[in-house]
């Protein structure tokens, strides 16, 4: 998973599983799957997020502030504790997305949560962004706060290449296990049944994508897998509380 800067808009949808399969089809007219992914430009994603102790992160994603900001470490597909994963920051000001990345060393990115964390012998890809991942994160005093997967299908642009559209699909979370190279278990957090679709664009989706969208009528839905996440893991913490109460 190659870069390190993006700056781009991101549009989602939330659509019909028979939806995406159909659309899907109608993508392949105009673009190819991903090259990072298999055949069929699918692969795994599993995100450890983090929030400080007062959930401001989570607050201001939920209430869609101008401004907001998250950190995450993301494995693709699967990984050791000597495979690289990837530190991310993710900010959005007035609807533009902009993410800065480095990869570490998974054991090393745990080591550096532990605070203890040897640079010297540790591959960090880019350590100007490490550095602004550590300061975000004593900031806020971030700590990890649950572990989001999911199964992704992507595409990119034949003659653009900043064009991407990707779908996310089996969606699940976790919050006993803040350890991601245990895999993508967890809670459903969206409905089996349902598609999250991002178009993810430089400037301006492109005609022939929107009237292909139009016609399919793929109803707009900005889902935060973050926070949605959040709110079905502390749901089921209630009810199992609930339930040991009264018996």
């Amino acid at each position: 998973m190659a870069g390190e800067i993006f700056s781009r808009y991101e549009i989602k949808y939330l659509i019909p599983f028979d939806m995406y399969q159909s659309l899907t089809k109608e993508l392949q007219k105009k673009m190819t799957f991903d090259s990072n992914g298999d055949e069929n430009g699918c692969y795994n994603i599993i995100s450890l997020y983090f929030d400080s102790p007062d959930k401001k992160i989570y607050y201001e994603t939920r209430n869609k502030a101008r401004f907001r900001q998250k950190l995450r470490l993301r494995i693709y597909n699967s990984a050791s504790l000597q495979d690289n994963a990837y530190f991310e920051m993710k900010k959005k000001f007035k609807k533009r997305v902009n993410k800065r990345r480095t990869s570490i060393q998974l054991q090393g990115a745990y080591d550096y949560l532990n605070n203890c964390l040897d640079e010297e012998k540790t591959y960090i890809s880019n350590y100007q962004i490490f550095k602004e991942i550590d300061a975000f994160r004593k900031l806020y005093n971030l700590q990890p706060e649950n572990i989001v997967s999911y199964d992704r299908q992507a595409f990119s642009g034949i003659n653009d290449k900043d064009l991407r559209v990707t779908f996310d699909y089996n969606l699940k979370c976790r919050k006993e296990d803040l350890r991601i190279e245990n895999g993508p278990d967890g809670f459903r957090f969206v409905d089996p049944n349902l598609v999250v679709m991002e178009v993810k664009v430089d400037h301006s989706v492109p005609l022939w994508l929107s009237r292909l969208i139009s016609e399919f009528g793929c109803p707009k839905d900005s889902v935060s897998k973050f926070c949605t996440s959040a709110d079905v893991l502390e749901e089921a913490a209630l009810t199992e509380e609930n339930y040991k109460e009264i018996n």
